[in-house]
């Protein structure tokens, strides 16, 4: 008896043990899926791009790259599609271009926003098939495994934002310490003031202090507007319609940044289906105005909001 109240107990303390790991342990911060195009790309084996696809899956997924704690189901959603132009044997290089995403689940709904998407056109970098992709952030030495940790900063960081008040200013501040340590690799996309449009422009604005407007924005659009659409609709088209104007005034605090234009891109269709046959006139109109003097290039889209 004796005996069977030892195995009884030492099973209670497994189980118990098994919980407290289960329910204290730390999941990543990114749910990033890989897609590499390599249609381009012709007389070369399979296995290297199979062997760039797992290892660049595992690096952006299997990472802690910050020091928070997320549950497994705050993972946030993002994709990386990748399409290759040209890969050369001899020296293991790659060239080609990115289109990033991510989005963040809105309250009470199965929708989905989407809070970042840009297009790099500099994925330029060098792999070998059992190359062990690491990242130092004090010491940048791999263009390859530099614009992952950026964009995953900047992904993490931009998500953060629409969480709270610039609440991603630290993680940003990441994003752009990996951009100024990549400064001499060589690689185009991380020179100061060579575009407007680069890894350096795109981190430099969001951190500029004219762009603050913007980043209460993130805040304002998705946390007290969308979060809220399933409370009450109309209040939280309200919200958003007032959260457009700190768009406006991050335009006119830095007119040469392209973040704006990124957004209004960004948030077109959504933009259109919260306002398109709905809310007041006055409200189409005031939303209408905004986007239309930022990103006149939409203006097919931006005439749905009138209707």
């Amino acid at each position: 008896m004796q005996k069977m109240s030892f195995i009884i107990l030492r099973l209670v303390f497994v189980v118990i043990s098994f919980l407290l790991l289960t329910t204290t342990s730390k999941a990543q911060e990114l749910n990033a899926k890989i897609v590499i195009n390599r249609s381009q790309i012709s007389n070369t084996t399979e296995a290297v791009f199979e062997a760039l696809n797992n290892s660049l899956t595992a690096f952006m997924n299997e990472r802690e790259w910050t020091e928070m704690e997320y549950e497994e189901v705050e993972r946030i959603n993002c994709t990386f599609n990748i399409t290759l132009k040209t890969y050369s044997e001899t020296d293991n290089s790659f060239t080609g271009s990115l289109q990033v995403q991510s989005t963040r689940p809105v309250y009470n709904s199965n929708y989905n926003s989407t809070v970042f998407q840009f297009q790099d056109e500099n994925f330029n970098f060098n792999f070998q098939q059992f190359d062990q992709l690491e990242f130092r952030p004090e010491q940048v030495d791999n263009n390859l495994t530099a614009m992952l940790a950026f964009y995953a900063y900047l992904i993490i960081g931009m998500d953060m934002d629409t969480m709270a008040p610039l609440g991603g200013t630290d993680v940003l501040q990441m994003a752009m310490d990996v951009a100024n340590n990549s400064q001499n690799l060589g690689y185009a996309g991380w020179k100061a003031f060579d575009s407007d449009r680069n890894r350096f422009a795109i981190i430099n604005d969001y951190l500029d202090g004219s762009m603050e407007p913007l980043r209460q924005l993130e805040y304002e659009y998705h946390r007290k507007g969308l979060d809220r659409m399933e409370e009450n609709t109309d209040t939280a088209r309200a919200q958003i319609t007032q959260a457009m104007t700190l768009l406006s005034k991050a335009r006119e605090q830095k007119t040469m940044s392209a973040l704006p234009v990124i957004f209004t891109d960004i948030k077109r269709d959504e933009l259109v289906s919260i306002y398109s046959g709905k809310g007041t006139p006055e409200e189409r109109q005031k939303v209408y105005d905004i986007v239309f003097r930022i990103n006149a290039s939409q203006s097919n889209y931006w005439e749905k909001l009138k209707k």
